[in-house]
């Protein structure tokens, strides 16, 4: 696999990223864009074993750090979900604006919370997206915040919230929080969990509490209602991060192709370790499934493919 530094712009910010493809590419190659997950940073070690399959199989992957993360240019207090939609929308225009990339033949994949997500979003934007796998995802935020918290903490949390609404309204500034554990609640394993140990201590750590007001508002659930591009989602039964309802109701919700991977007895993080040699392969048969057309395309199959439960 080879990996090329690279940077494009979004609403001004320079981003950087890293462009990946096979040793000896030949032609135009359909490409796969990944914008982190939660808090995630591009050179993370737990992605790269999914973009070696990817690229060993003949695509190019884009994978890049959001605005204010990273090497990516930005304000490190600001944690936007809607921001990181529009990184990722540039990101699809910089692919198709590379001349070793097949435009017709580009597709999205999201891994962790947020990530998942925001490849759902991604791809009920943006038509230029012809496939998405969506890994672990977060499908409703204000859901996903409340069930982090006991009834009690989730009132108290919804106090704070107001407070500092009103702290931004009256004084033009709100109240910084770390993210990990004042907006998203960190279960045990997450604490314990050295799947992201890489990159860590590198991402943000002090954000505005505002952000918690654009997770609340969080719907990739409202965006796949209706969703005709093909869509893989892959969960973990019984997840204590992100539900495991949360990737049956995207999938549920789409109109079109799609597909459900449920990884059993095992945790949201071990997920990545015990399931990825059989996970990866599917990843990989969606994409060169749904990509490989180029000048004549069709979408005749309709919805309906079984969920698949890996023991």
């Amino acid at each position: 696999m080879r990996t090329e530094p690279v940077s494009f712009y979004s609403a001004g910010a320079r981003l950087a990223g890293l462009f990946r493809t096979p040793e000896a590419p030949q032609g135009r190659l359909p490409a796969v864009v990944q914008g982190p997950g939660w808090l995630g940073l591009k050179d993370a070690a737990l992605y790269q074993r999914y973009h070696q399959a990817l690229t060993e199989a003949g695509f190019a992957v884009l994978v890049f750090d959001y605005r204010g993360s990273g090497e990516s240019e930005g304000d490190r207090s600001v944690l936007s979900p809607r921001g990181q939609l529009e990184d990722l929308v540039a990101a699809v225009s910089y692919l198709c604006s590379r001349p070793d990339v097949d435009a017709d033949r580009v597709g999205a994949f999201g891994t962790g919370g947020t990530g998942g997500g925001n490849a759902v979003l991604l791809a009920a934007r943006d038509p230029r997206v012809r496939a998405v796998v969506s890994q672990v995802p977060v499908a409703d935020g204000a859901d996903w915040l409340h069930r982090m918290r006991s009834e009690e903490e989730w009132l108290r949390f919804l106090d704070e919230l107001e407070q500092d609404r009103r702290l931004r309204a009256t004084t033009g500034r709100g109240r910084l929080v770390d993210p990990r554990r004042e907006i998203m609640v960190a279960t045990g394993e997450r604490s314990s969990s050295r799947v992201k140990a890489d990159v860590d201590d590198r991402a943000p750590q002090r954000v505005w509490l505002a952000a918690a007001d654009e997770i609340l508002d969080y719907r990739p659930v409202d965006a796949a209602r209706g969703m005709r591009t093909p869509l893989m989602v892959i969960g973990v039964e019984r997840d204590a991060v992100t539900p495991t309802d949360h990737a049956v109701r995207l999938y549920e919700a789409a109109a079109g192709p799609r597909r459900l991977l449920l990884q059993r007895h095992t945790t949201h993080y071990g997920a990545y370790d015990r399931y990825w040699q059989v996970v990866t392969p599917q990843i990989v048969a969606w994409f060169d499934r749904h990509l490989s057309a180029g000048d004549v395309w069709s979408q005749a199959e309709l919805a309906g493919e079984t969920a698949g439960w890996l023991a």
